[in-house]
């Protein structure tokens, strides 16, 4: 049981990337998932989340420009990053948690940078 991301890499600023979040053991169907990231120096911070009944959540910074989309068949949450800015340098996270349940990736790094 375990979830993975993949997706990050050395992106120029204005350029977008799509992360991705898959479970392996486990149906993320019924889970929320939660993006997190985590700059160096600094606390890991929330990015956006998608609930049981998909609802969707935005941290401020990232509205517009983020969207985390759900795909049920591939059994995989994305985040597509779009105009991304030297700011969202940081290793991002995949939580997938139900009730107390909670299993997180390894990361993902994205670096922004011209």
């Amino acid at each position: 049981v375990q979830v993975v991301e993949s997706g990050g890499g050395l992106v120029q600023p204005g350029e977008s990337l799509r992360l991705a979040c898959e479970a392996s053991g486990f149906s993320l169907l019924g889970y929320g998932i939660i993006w997190h990231r985590q700059a160096p120096g600094m606390p890991r911070d929330w990015v956006a989340s998608i609930g049981g009944t998909n609802l969707k959540k935005y941290q401020e910074s990232v509205k517009g420009r983020f969207t985390i989309i759900r795909d049920v068949a591939k059994n995989a949450v994305y985040l597509q990053m779009n105009n991304l800015k030297p700011e969202d340098t940081a290793m991002y996270y995949c939580e997938a948690t139900r009730s107390s349940a909670s299993e997180w990736g390894q990361g993902t790094q994205v670096t922004v940078s011209s």
